[in-house]
C-alpha cells in the first residue's frame, strides 16, 4: 500500500551512495594493492652488494684554514692511518672509506672523454659517469664482484700512474665487445688520462628503483677528499665496533667527529622509506574505505529488509523458500556492488596512471591486481549482503501480515 515503503527518490539516493562507496573503495584498494606489489618487488631488487654485517659512519676532517688537513695529502694521510689502525682490530674482517655511500642518495657526476676517440660534435653532450673515491678494500667490504682486471692496491698513490675502475654499465656502453681493461679515459676536472685497471659489477648507487648508470671509481689516495664514509665488514656487535673505531679516530685526532652511524641494512631500509610510507598511508585509506563500503551495503540492505517485512511475509506465506528470500535480498545488494565495481575499475584505470612514478616493477593497470581486488571486494560485499538476507528468511509470515 502507499506509504509502506520509502519513495523512489530516497531508494535511488541510497543506491547511488552504496555504488559510490564501492567504487571509491575499489579505487583505493587497487591503488594500495599496486603499491604493496611494487614494494615487494623493490625488496627483491639486488643492490649489487651484500649489506649484511656492514657498518658505516661518516668522518670529516676540517679542511678550512687554520687546520692540519688543508692539503689533500694531509687528508689522505689521516684516512690511511685510520685504515691501518682499524684493520687489526678484533672483529673487523675488512675496512675501507668511500666518498658516496651506495643508496644514500648522494652521487657526483662528471663528463669524460675516451682516449683515441673524437670529441662529441658541437651541440651534443660529452658522455657522463658517476664517480666515487674509494680505498683499496672497498669492493671486498661491500662484496661488489670484480669482473675483470684488478682492484685498487696501496700502491695506487699520488706518485703512481693515474688509474680508474669502471662498472659493467660503462664498459658495455663505451667498449661493447671489447675488454675495457687497459683503455684510458679523462675526467672533465682532470688534465691527464687514467688507465682502466678493472671492471666491477653494477650497484644501485642512488636508489633501488633506479637503473644502474655508468660509474667510475678513483683511488682515494690519488684523489683525496676531506669527508669520507668509513665502512667496515664485521661479524661482531655493531655497537662495539663503532666504539672501537671512534677510539681510534680520537687517538689520531680528538677534533675529528664521527657521525651518522648506521648499518647498510638500515641504509637500504631508509632508501625505500618513501615507498613504504606511501604504501602504508594508501593502505590505511583503503582499509577505511572498504569498511565504510561494507557498512554501507549492510546498512542499506538491513533498512530495505525492515521496510519490506510485509512483502517478504506475503512471499513466504505464498510458498517462497529461504533460498528465494536469500536470492532476492542478496541479488539486490550484489547488483549495487557490481555496478560499483564496474565504476571503480573504470576510475582506477584513470587514476592509477597518476601513480606510475610511485610504483616499480608493476604496471599501473596490472590485470592481476585489478582482478584480485575486484573479486575480494565482491566477496566482502557478499558477506555484507548475506547477514540481512539471513534475517529476512526468519520473518514470521503471520507477524508480517499484521505489519503496518
Amino acid at each position: 500500500t502507499r506509504g509502506a515503503t520509502a519513495g523512489l527518490r530516497r531508494n535511488r539516493f541510497r543506491s547511488v551512495l552504496v555504488i559510490s562507496e564501492v567504487a571509491l573503495a575499489l579505487m583505493l584498494v587497487i591503488g594500495a594493492g599496486l603499491l604493496i606489489r611494487s614494494f615487494m618487488r623493490l625488496q627483491q631488487v639486488n643492490p649489487g652488494l651484500d649489506p649484511r654485517g656492514v657498518v658505516a659512519m661518516e668522518i670529516s676532517v676540517p679542511s678550512i684554514a687554520p687546520s692540519n688537513y688543508e692539503k689533500p695529502e694531509q687528508q689522505a694521510a689521516f684516512f690511511h692511518q685510520l685504515l691501518e689502525r682499524t684493520r687489526v682490530l678484533p672483529g673487523i674482517q675488512s675496512s675501507a672509506v668511500v666518498s658516496s655511500l651506495p643508496l644514500s642518495g648522494a652521487v657526483e657526476s662528471s663528463d669524460f672523454s675516451i682516449e683515441g676517440r673524437a670529441a662529441a660534435p658541437e651541440g651534443q653532450e660529452e658522455p657522463q659517469a658517476d664517480y666515487t673515491m674509494v680505498s683499496a678494500d672497498y669492493f671486498r667490504v661491500m662484496s661488489i664482484p670484480l669482473m675483470r682486471g684488478r682492484a685498487f692496491t696501496e700502491q695506487d698513490t699520488k706518485e703512481s700512474q693515474g688509474v680508474v675502475i669502471v662498472n659493467e654499465q660503462l664498459a658495455a656502453r663505451f667498449w661493447p665487445g671489447e675488454d675495457a681493461v687497459g683503455k684510458r679515459l679523462t675526467l672533465s676536472f682532470e688534465k691527464s688520462p687514467r688507465e682502466v685497471v678493472g671492471v666491477v659489477g653494477d650497484i644501485k648507487q642512488t636508489s633501488l628503483n633506479a637503473s644502474a648508470s655508468p660509474g667510475v671509481y678513483l683511488p682515494y689516495q690519488q684523489f683525496p677528499y676531506p669527508g669520507m664514509t668509513f665502512v667496515v665488514r664485521t661479524q661482531a656487535d655493531g655497537a662495539s665496533i663503532t666504539s672501537a673505531v671512534r677510539r681510534e679516530v680520537q687517538a689520531i685526532d680528538a677534533n675529528v667527529p664521527v657521525s651518522n652511524i648506521r648499518t647498510m641494512e638500515q641504509v637500504i631500509a631508509t632508501s625505500v622509506s618513501q615507498s613504504r610510507f606511501s604504501m602504508l598511508l594508501l593502505g590505511l585509506f583503503a582499509a577505511v574505505a572498504l569498511l565504510l563500503a561494507m557498512v554501507g551495503i549492510y546498512g542499506v540492505l538491513a533498512y530495505s529488509v525492515s521496510e519490506r517485512v510485509h512483502e517478504i511475509g506475503v512471499r513466504i506465506a505464498l510458498g517462497a523458500q529461504s533460498k528465494d528470500i536469500l536470492r532476492l535480498v542478496v541479488g539486490h545488494g550484489m547488483v549495487l556492488t557490481l555496478i560499483g565495481v564496474a565504476a571503480g575499475i573504470a576510475g582506477a584505470f584513470v587514476l592509477t596512471r597518476l601513480m606510475s612514478s610511485l610504483i616499480y616493477g608493476v604496471s599501473a593497470t596490472d590485470p592481476l591486481t585489478f582482478a584480485v581486488v575486484s573479486l575480494g571486494l565482491a566477496a566482502v560485499a557478499l558477506l555484507a549482503c548475506y547477514i540481512p538476507a539471513r534475517r529476512a528468511t526468519r520473518v514470521d509470515p503471520i507477524e508480517a501480515l499484521r505489519y503496518e
